[in-house]
């Protein structure tokens, strides 16, 4: 059955359960990722974010963290977590923005506790796939398969967002589900981060540059979508609620990269 709850709705069915050990635990996998990243990638800092690397709420309780880098190859990079895993609630990004050298999918992943564990993996497109049917047999029907597994599993229940733009920009095999905690769900998310981001990494290898002439229009495409994302996110209430809506702007801007210092991928 699928969950069209709000994130608002969930939490406050279940506030206070400590989640700490969970928020750990998947904290873990994005680490693990961002090992691999770094060692494939060229990566710097950017210096905007810095004052967020570590914040916390005037009680202390919720805390958070929002790191972001680029690179030659990586347009814009978000490692980042938020929340109060004693009282339920914990968000984390790993997410990868390429530049327009290349027209490889993006690399999308959120994780967080509700406190039931919330997953969403996906290759966020970078055209459009009703018309682009190479791309779209090229990047997404070799993920079918593994999609059908988890949409077929009891366990995993689909979250469908009350948000028509959420909707929207999830691809027809990004894996957007609530599931029980579990230490066997843990190691089937583990799983599944590893291989998508293998899979993805491999298309980045082998990808042929994209022509000159399109990397400006492809950039821009690319910005336009990430800031839409980063604003429109429904879960942007639960951080003002945490961190006041101030706070919570220069958060959300500081996802997408409204105050980056460096120089953008063209």
């Amino acid at each position: 059955m699928s969950a069209t709850q709000s994130l608002v709705d969930l939490l406050a069915a279940q506030s206070n359960v400590d989640s700490t050990g969970w928020f750990g635990k998947l904290w873990n996998i994005t680490r693990e990722l961002s090992e691999k990243l770094t060692a494939r990638f060229e990566l710097h800092p950017d210096g905007s974010t810095a004052p967020f690397a570590h914040y916390q709420s005037l009680d202390g309780e919720a805390r958070g963290s929002l790191n972001t880098f680029y690179g030659p190859e990586i347009d814009w990079l978000v490692h980042s977590h938020i929340g109060n895993p004693k009282h339920s609630f914990t968000n984390m990004h790993f997410t990868v923005w390429l530049g327009p050298q290349i027209k490889t999918p993006h690399f999308g992943m959120a994780m967080g506790t509700m406190p039931d564990i919330f997953l969403y993996f996906d290759y966020v497109p970078r055209v459009d796939l009703m018309v682009d049917l190479d791309y779209l047999d090229k990047y997404y029907e070799p993920t079918n398969a593994k999609w059908r597994e988890f949409q077929d599993n009891p366990e995993y229940r689909p979250f469908v967002s009350r948000s028509l733009y959420m909707r929207q920009s999830v691809s027809q095999v990004g894996f957007v589900y609530l599931v029980k905690p579990s230490d066997k769900a843990v190691s089937e998310i583990r799983e599944l981060a590893h291989w998508m981001f293998d899979n993805w990494l491999r298309h980045v290898n082998e990808a042929p540059p994209t022509p000159a002439s399109e990397r400006a229009a492809l950039a821009a495409r690319d910005l336009h979508i990430r800031r839409a994302i980063a604003e429109r996110d429904p879960a942007n209430l639960v951080g003002e609620q945490l961190f006041g809506k101030e706070m919570a702007d220069k958060l959300v801007r500081g996802l997408w990269g409204g105050d980056r210092l460096s120089e953008r991928v063209m």
